[in-house]
């Protein structure tokens, strides 16, 4: 911590967000929106909403304390001055999305850390510290007799507790040492999502990277991928990695699933844990864990579509010029990333086209035609059909069917579509198996579907009238997707 060090900190975006003159309105929102429900992402037009509440809710106790609009402040906290959100656009989206960025969690975490704990454990602490150095040591021990050794030991202690069971004496954590394990698993579980933004960070920063070799770089295509794909098996190698491989592969196994699942539900049902009123977090610990995994397998694979696009050009050759126009810009734009101009008309483009007025294309003159009116007044008529259906409109939820989908592939590992509407009975007739259809034809990293366009299935539903219908359709099965390498 010297003193040069902690001067060029201050930049930092976690530092600044402390120091901000709205961080009180700032972390509160991200707490509140972000953290406490833990969600990844939302889309501007929701943000815009719940932070308009919020700001007309705040005006009525501090008024003229915050006058800019929401996406005004929505746009402050996301420019690479302040680096509070990230905003970045979805494959076929036309509407932003904005995220919290690992600085803005860290110091939300932070402040957590500054509320005064009624229960601070420490006993659990020195338990885990103990199993750990034990663990670090039994594993890396090559003397096959020393471990033979542990293990005879840790066998007799085994058989030992096991005759105390037979005579009737049982040994368990009083309501103390349940709740102050408990709060460690709480506080783990926490850290364990909170890590997950900062993994999928260094991920973006090796996908930036690797666009700015290519911006940049001088080399053949050759050379250049040789040196990219051995940075991208670098850092897939690497211990966090292979620590993100391991993790993932653990999450996606259905056996790891269901023992997670009962674990989770016979902790909570013990009374010394109700009595702690656990929040929401837990019992959607395993669905946390895939909406964030799913993200950082997604920056992955964004790495590759860059990559995947390079290797598609085939005019890079043919119009090396061109290319190499299109490089210098994008290098002189990199650099100009920290200096943008301050003018607002710093360049211009000229006309693409000619305008072209050919005399013969004009219209005649032609006198404007003076309006009659006549002199009546209106009187209020009544329409002759039935303006009901104009508003009974109804959407479709993709991300609903998507999670009724991905619950139904937890236990099993295919389901056919025919079997996913008799769970699941559609609501919305028609429209709703069209939405269906369009998931099993999109590319998801979590499922897989097979049309069968020759073999045909029935599928029926009730309208709001009661009346059931049928259709016609090909047979669909829907598959659970095996884990994936970062590689």
């Amino acid at each position: 911590m010297e003193h040069d060090y902690l001067l060029k900190l201050r930049q930092h975006p976690t530092w600044r967000l402390l120091c901000a003159d709205n961080s009180p309105l700032i972390i509160s929102f991200f707490y509140r929106v972000f953290i406490q429900p833990n969600s990844r992402s939302l889309r501007q037009s929701e943000l815009v909403e719940k932070l308009e509440d919020t700001l007309f809710h705040l005006r009525e106790i501090h008024p003229n304390k915050y006058p800019k609009t929401a996406n005004a402040y929505l746009t402050d906290w996301a420019n690479t001055d302040n680096a509070f959100l990230r905003k970045y656009y979805t494959n076929n989206s036309d509407e932003a999305e904005f995220d919290l960025t690992p600085a803005s969690e860290k110091s939300i975490e932070w402040l957590r850390s500054l509320e005064q704990k009624q229960f601070i454990g420490t006993e659990s602490r020195l338990l885990t510290v103990f199993e750990l150095l034990r663990t670090i040591l039994q594993t890396t021990e090559t003397d096959p007799k020393q471990r033979i050794s542990e293990l005879e030991i840790q066998r007799a202690e085994i058989e030992a507790e096991i005759a105390r069971l037979k005579n009737g004496e049982v040994i368990s954590y009083d309501a103390r040492q349940v709740k102050e394990r408990f709060y460690q698993l709480e506080e783990t579980a926490r850290s364990l999502l909170m890590d997950f933004r900062q993994v999928e960070e260094n991920f973006r920063q090796l996908d930036r990277s690797t666009r700015k070799k290519i911006a940049r770089s001088s080399k053949n295509k050759g050379d250049l991928l040789d040196e990219i794909f051995g940075e991208h098996d670098q850092i897939g190698d690497s211990d966090q990695g292979k620590s993100f491989q391991a993790f993932w592969g653990l999450l996606m196994s259905p056996s790891k699933q269901e023992e997670f699942n009962q674990l989770i539900q016979k902790v909570l049902a013990l009374d010394e844990v109700k009595s702690c009123e656990p929040d929401e977090l837990l019992p959607k610990m395993k669905y946390h864990l895939l909406e964030a995994g799913e993200k950082v397998q997604r920056t992955s694979s964004g790495l590759v579509e860059q990559l995947r696009r390079y290797l598609d050009d085939q005019v890079w050759l043919e119009n090396k010029r061109i290319m190499d126009i299109i490089k210098e810009i994008g290098a002189s734009a990199l650099t100009l990333q920290q200096d943008f101009p301050k003018e607002k008309d710093f360049t211009y483009l000229d006309d693409i086209k000619a305008t072209i007025e050919l005399p013969l294309s004009r219209a005649l003159f032609r006198p404007p035609s003076r309006p009659i009116i006549a002199n009546k007044r209106l009187r209020t008529g009544s329409a002759k059909f039935d303006s009901d259906l104009l508003y009974n409109q109804h959407y479709i939820d993709s991300d609903l069917l998507q999670s009724q989908i991905n619950k139904a592939l937890q236990n099993q590992s295919q389901i056919t579509l025919s079997e996913l509407c008799q769970q699941q009975p559609l609501k919305k007739g028609l429209s709703e198996l069209i939405a269906y259809m369009n998931i099993a034809t999109q590319e998801n990293s979590v499922t897989d579907a097979l049309i069968d366009s020759e073999k045909e299935i029935n599928i029926s539903w009730y309208d709001e009238e009661g009346i059931q219908k049928f259709v016609k359709m090909p047979h669909v099965i829907f598959t659970r997707r095996l884990a994936k390498n970062l590689n």
